[in-house]
């Protein structure tokens, strides 16, 4: 039988926190990755550029004979993940169900605040899965549009980077909340900036692991899991691809040799 990988797309560089997650809990599997460079960000676009935009990159990925793809971009998730199951014949999954059962999870006295983009955030969609596991929680969102710029110009360390996030974060540090969902893929490379300013007390969700295991989870249910061998990487960007994967490996902790060009639309 031959390999089929497993597709995951990310607006940007973002969904690599979610592919290096795929990596270590599935180290057999193939994985091909398209950042979708040349139309970032997505949370700033309407729910139909977004879904179109999702729907062009499942059917490339589809066209490579994956057996599964991840929408690992929260807003595609919150916006566009309806269509995909709907016009795609490959299995999708996105990142929003994972990331609120964690955060029901772990949260203590049941205030959990959602940082998001602001597509995700009017989606509403993290709050309408919360509630869904845990009616009496208190949700607080916050729209963070600043962050995605910041991790895709490579600015985590610069001062600038403690100054927005102080200022987004100080409803949520208002509220009470004890757990923080990391409601966009980009938002984990801020994980050090964000849990200084929000303190020891507060945990924060990065669904990376989470959608890593309800992958394997789905995998194996399926019989589609690979067990033996080193899966490979493949990666593409529909812009800039040098670039892109000069600021990936950064991120990775596999190397990434080449990243190809593939224009979307």
């Amino acid at each position: 039988m031959t390999k089929k990988a497993i597709g995951v797309f990310d607006s940007g560089l973002g969904g690599l926190t979610i592919l290096d997650a795929l990596r270590r809990t599935l180290p057999h599997e193939d994985l091909i990755y398209f950042g979708d460079t040349a139309n970032v960000p997505y949370g700033s676009k309407s729910k139909e550029a977004v879904t179109r935009l999702s729907l062009a990159i499942g059917r490339f990925l589809q066209e490579q004979n994956v057996k599964l793809i991840v929408a690992a971009c929260n807003t595609a998730s919150a916006q566009a993940l309806g269509e995909l199951k709907k016009q795609l014949s490959v299995p999708v999954m996105g990142v929003i169900e994972p990331g609120a059962a964690k955060a029901v999870s772990v949260t203590r006295n049941g205030h959990i605040a959602v940082l998001g983009t602001e597509g995700t955030v009017k989606s509403k969609a993290y709050p309408k899965a919360i509630l869904k596991k845990k009616p009496n929680a208190q949700i607080i969102q916050q729209a963070c549009p600043l962050f995605v710029p910041l991790v895709e110009e490579n600015w985590t360390n610069k001062p600038a980077a403690q100054l927005i996030a102080r200022e987004y974060l100080a409803p949520v540090l208002q509220s009470g909340a004890d757990t923080v969902i990391l409601g966009c893929t980009h938002y984990p490379v801020l994980k050090g900036v964000l849990a200084n300013i929000l303190g020891k007390k507060v945990t924060l969700v990065d669904s990376a692991d989470t959608l890593a295991e309800a992958a394997r989870v789905f995998l194996d249910k399926h019989h589609l899991a690979e067990t033996k061998g080193k899966g490979r990487v493949t990666v593409y960007a529909s812009d800039a691809p040098q670039r892109f994967k000069k600021l990936a490996q950064t991120l990775l902790a596999d190397k990434i040799s080449t990243v190809h060009l593939k224009k979307l639309l």
